[in-house]
Parts: C-alpha cells; sequence; structure tokens
C-alpha cells in the first residue's frame, strides 16, 4: 500500500467552530485485478476501505465498473446482467461500510435506471452513509476493445458537484477526460477534488494519461485523482484480453504529482493529503476564472 502522506491522519473532515473545513483532505484511489467473479470483487473493495479508513484516509474512489470485468472488450449480452440500480444494493451496502468508516465513497458502477436503460455510473456517498447522487458517464466510445455504446447510453445528468464532508467533488470518467468542456464545467460548478476512475490500455494512451489529467488540473485549478485497472483478463476474455496499466496518480491545482505515481501491474491503494488551501492560492496567482471569455465560446456549442 502507498500512502505518501504529508499530514496528520487526524486532520478534521467536518466543520469547525467557525464553520470552515480543515485544508487538508486524505484521499484514496485504488487500482485492481479483475478476480474472477463479482462477489469476491466486492469483497476486495470493501477490504480497500477498511485498510484505507485505518490509515486515515477520508475519501475513497474505485476503479471504473469496479465490481466487474472490464467487458466493453468484447460485445456480449451476458454483461448486462453485471447492471444494478442506482441507488440499490450494492450502493446501499457501501453506504453502510461508509458510515461505519466515516469516509466518503465515490463507487464506479454499471447502472441499470430501466430494462435496457444502462449507464456508465458513479455513485456518490458521504461519510454518514447518504447517498448523494450520481454521475454518468457523458463520452461513450465505440472503438476495437472499447466497444462502449453496446453496453452504455450517453450522461443525462449534466456535470453535477458533490458536497461532502470532505469538501466538493466532482466526477468525470475514463473517455470523458479526453474533452475539455466537461473538467470547465465542473470547475464552474464549484468542485475542489474531481475523480477519474478508469479503464485504460497500452498504446497512444501512455501519453495521454501522462499529460491529460495534469494539464486539465492546471486548467481548472483543483485536485484530480486518476486511477486506472491493472491485470490482463484473460480467463475472461482470452486472446480479446488487453493488460491494463495501473499507474493511477493524484494531481494538484498547479499540474504536480502529489506524491509517487502507483504501479503498472499491483494491487494497490494510492493515499495523498490534499491541501485544499492550494485552490485559492493558486487561483489567486492565475485568475483563469476571471479572465474566462464565455461570450466568445459560442463555436464550440453550435459545431
Amino acid at each position: 500500500m502507498s500512502d505518501g502522506s504529508n499530514a496528520p491522519a487526524s486532520a478534521k473532515i467536518r466543520a469547525d467552530a467557525a464553520g470552515e473545513r480543515a485544508n487538508i483532505v486524505r484521499a484514496a484511489i485504488t487500482q485492481a485485478t479483475w478476480t474472477g467473479d463479482e462477489a469476491s470483487m466486492i469483497a476486495k473493495h470493501e477490504g480497500f476501505v477498511r485498510s484505507a479508513a485505518a490509515q486515515g484516509a477520508q475519501v475513497i474512489c474505485f476503479q471504473e465498473l469496479f465490481h466487474g470485468p472490464y467487458f466493453g472488450i468484447i460485445q456480449d449480452p451476458q454483461y448486462y446482467g453485471y447492471a444494478t440500480s442506482v441507488p440499490g444494493p450494492l450502493v446501499e451496502r457501501f453506504q453502510a461500510l461508509a458510515a461505519e468508516h466515516h469516509i466518503v465513497i465515490v463507487l464506479p458502477v454499471y447502472e441499470e435506471e430501466q430494462a435496457g436503460v444502462l449507464y456508465n455510473t458513479a455513485a456518490v456517498i458521504d461519510a454518514d452513509g447518504s447517498y448523494l447522487g450520481k454521475y454518468r458517464k457523458h463520452h461513450i466510445p465505440h472503438l476495437p476493445q472499447f466497444w462502449e455504446k453496446f453496453y452504455f447510453r450517453p450522461g443525462n445528468l449534466d456535470y453535477p458537484v458533490f458536497d461532502t464532508a470532505v469538501g466538493k467533488i466532482g466526477v468525470y470518467i475514463c473517455y470523458d477526460r479526453h474533452f475539455p468542456e466537461g473538467w470547465r464545467i465542473l470547475g464552474l460548478n464549484g468542485a475542489e477534488i474531481v475523480f477519474n476512475p478508469s479503464a485504460t490500455k497500452p498504446g497512444l494512451s501512455n501519453r495521454l494519461w501522462e499529460l491529460e489529467q495534469p494539464a486539465a488540473a492546471v486548467a481548472n485549478q483543483y485536485f484530480i485523482g486518476a486511477n486506472n485497472r491493472i491485470g490482463t483478463e484473460t480467463e475472461e476474455f482470452g486472446d480479446e484480453a488487453v493488460t491494463f496499466y495501473g499507474s493511477s496518480y493524484f494531481v494538484d491545482p498547479r499540474g504536480n504529482y502529489v506524491g509517487a505515481i502507483a504501479s503498472t501491474d499491483t494491487d494497490e491503494i494510492v493515499i495523498r493529503d490534499l491541501d485544499l488551501g492550494l485552490i485559492r492560492e493558486t487561483r489567486n496567482s492565475w485568475q483563469f476564472y476571471r479572465d474566462r471569455r464565455p461570450d466568445s465560446y459560442d463555436p464550440i456549442a453550435r459545431a
């Protein structure tokens, strides 16, 4: 397990006497191999919550579609069976765990709104176990080994920011990260930390993985936690399987990595202390929000 911490685990998450949150938030992201079945995958991630909480983490985000394989590799209706209601039993299971350990959980799942209406979704659970809402992935790829339009409708819940016990949290999911507009909307909606749970394979994406989240953090001046799956799901997909390369990390509002990047091939909880005071400091130095020109951006919406 990787902690890379630089502040005490006792940093407060609830309002102090003056009504202000502590600046330091201890945040965690996970990267994990597919176990081969949903029950053990869920149990593995319950263990991640317990371990992260024991290390003082106040918020944790799992990888994309955490409770199953990354089935976008092929087009097969059997994988519709992984879809679950949100909220529903799976979310409720982690609500109880969040309340027990006083930790905010970002829970990326396969959502069924009704029969045949399916989304790539992240539920957000507060540290008291309350369900705050969900984000649905907007941008859906349809490429070899990423046949996601077979499984998901495009998201339709805008770009919500959730007011949690540790601050204002936004979510962007995997392929979304290639589209700068959503990153900016999350910033305009007040996000302080944005999580980007992903399933990313080697190739062109390696360089983009290094570039895009730091660039988005700089442009929008907030923290980003980017996590990727690991392993090769050969038993599930045979010769079609790809090798996910992990390399999960946090980046600050200046585009700097917070601690080391995670391994490429090991189950890992990446835990870092994020000083939210750096957001105001960075924005006061670089007034990107002041100097925006939305009146000149109409071609983006028209195109």
